[in-house]
């Protein structure tokens, strides 16, 4: 019970700030007018909740592919 708590935990706190570096990544890309959004949405914040960092890495990554 306890390590399924915990996990729990842990899940909230990187979707929480994994999102909180979407709004950020979002805020610079805008203020150097570069055409780079990730939405904020319940897929973003599971991506970064299962992932934490190298997820949110990835959602830029699929975002990016287009302008390539």
């Amino acid at each position: 019970m306890k390590e399924k708590n915990n996990f729990l935990v842990n899940f909230i706190i990187r979707g929480i700030l994994g999102m909180g570096l979407i709004f950020f990544a979002n805020q610079y890309f805008e203020y150097k007018e570069i055409a780079l959004q990730v939405g904020w949405n319940a897929v973003s914040f599971l991506t970064s909740g299962f992932l934490g960092l190298p997820g949110v890495a990835m959602l830029y990554g699929i975002v990016a592919i287009p302008i390539l």
